[in-house]
Order: C-alpha cells, then sequence, then structure tokens
C-alpha cells in the first residue's frame, strides 16, 4: 500500500509543472475564415460583365469613387499563365476615409473597400467582401463614426447586391 500512495504522490508531482504550464499558456482561438467574407453569387443570366458594370454605375450613384481596377485573371493570362475569371473592384470615400484615418490609423490598413469577382472551380462567378459588420461590431467607435461605417458598410452592400442581380 506504501508503495502505491508512492507511486501516485510522485504522479502528481511530476505532472503539477505540466499542469502549470498549461495553464500559463496564452489562450488561441481559431477562427472559421470565411466568416470574415461576404460571398455572393451572381443571379441567373447576369454575366460577369454586366455585373462589373452594374458594380460601377452604382458606385458612381452612391459616390464612391473606383480607385482601382485589376483583371488579375487577364493580367496573368497575358503572361501565359491560366487562370480563372478574378477581378479586383476597389471603392473610397476620400472623405469618409480621412475621417477614420484620424480616429485611429489601423482603419486606413482596411481602405479601399474591395469587392472581387472570382470564378470558383465550377465555373460560377462570386462576388466576395470583407464582411464588414464583423469589424464595425469589434470596435468601439464614437457615435458618428460608427453611423459612417454603418453607411459605408451599406453603400457597398448597395454595390456588391447590384452586382450579383446586375441591376443598378
Amino acid at each position: 500500500m506504501k508503495h502505491l500512495s508512492l507511486v501516485v504522490a510522485l504522479a502528481l508531482l511530476t505532472s503539477l509543472p505540466l499542469m502549470a504550464a498549461e495553464n500559463a499558456a496564452p489562450e488561441i482561438r481559431v477562427s472559421d475564415v470565411e466568416h470574415t467574407v461576404l460571398k455572393i453569387g451572381l443571379a441567373p443570366g447576369v454575366s460577369a460583365d454586366a455585373a462589373g458594370e452594374a458594380m460601377l454605375s452604382k458606385a458612381v450613384e452612391l459616390n464612391m469613387r473606383l480607385v482601382a481596377h485589376l483583371n488579375v485573371g487577364q493580367e496573368v493570362g497575358n503572361r501565359g499563365i491560366e487562370s480563372m475569371r478574378l477581378e479586383i473592384f476597389q471603392f473610397c470615400n476620400p472623405e469618409d476615409a480621412v475621417k477614420m484615418a484620424r480616429f485611429n490609423t489601423i482603419f486606413a490598413a482596411y481602405m479601399p473597400c474591395s469587392i472581387a469577382l472570382v470564378e470558383d472551380n465550377d465555373g460560377r462567378i462570386w462576388l466576395q467582401m470583407l464582411n464588414l459588420d464583423m469589424l464595425i461590431s469589434a470596435y468601439d467607435l464614437p457615435p458618428e463614426l460608427q453611423a459612417l461605417a454603418l453607411g459605408i458598410n451599406g453603400q457597398m452592400l448597395d454595390i456588391i447586391t447590384a452586382g450579383a442581380t446586375g441591376e443598378f
């Protein structure tokens, strides 16, 4: 019986540093990256070209400037590399950008707002953008900037919806 008690006591003592190390370990959280993206398929009958044109028209209507457009698929195709359809559209309202960056420069890393037009492996076209709801709710903004961020989110949702439906 003494030997059994000694074995149990030794097992407990040797595991204490291990348990302490486990308790001292930093918390690690793993997130599904798909939760950070809003993904919308094109409505039946809407071509990729029509989606792009609809987004550009809606952006003009909303005073969101197209600050960049890169047809990645075409660019790599010109280099002799086979690619699917992939285009990046970037939009920004300069005044809104300055207001957000004045509050905290970290927001500049999220500028400009992007929408990707991408063809999946099955040939289906998708429009994808950062889930701005997630970012807006994760940061404590003053009321006027909260309203501004929600407005920008609404504009981007209007733009991506115009593209998905082909209507503007």
